[in-house]
């Protein structure tokens, strides 16, 4: 990842939680040229997003505990502290909806709403 992806309040990642994996890689890449692979080593299968040979984003089934949910995509927003993130949304009226957690070997993040309603998350990259 660009250096410049991890500095506080860059856009850094994009990922889509959809029922159907497969048919997504195809819809994207035929629309947008993307390339995909396959990410191994993580808990479930993710598909990493790539354009120009950098990854981009990342694709995935949606998970058990959201059920009844639409395939979406998610935004994440580099944060030099995603605890203390997390902490001002509520300050400042937010909501922490889904609180800070640890993703092995890459960081940790939260998904938070703003006072309006819209969702985004919150990302700390761990130190390489």
């Amino acid at each position: 990842m660009d250096e410049k992806m991890k500095q506080h309040g860059a856009f850094s990642w994009m990922e889509l939680m959809t029922t159907d994996v497969a048919k997504a890689k195809s819809f994207y890449s035929s629309v947008f040229g993307w390339e995909t692979a396959e990410y191994e080593g993580g808990p479930m299968p993710y598909t990493m997003v790539k354009v120009g040979g950098d990854e981009v984003g990342g694709m995935m089934s949606m998970p058990p505990h959201s059920e009844g949910m639409h395939p979406a995509w998610s935004i994440y927003v580099t944060v030099d502290d995603v605890d203390a993130t997390a902490s001002k949304v509520t300050e400042l009226g937010g909501q922490v909806v889904m609180g800070p957690q640890d993703i092995p070997d890459v960081g940790r993040f939260c998904l938070i709403q703003d006072p309006q309603g819209a969702f985004i998350c919150a990302i700390t990259y761990k130190a390489m």
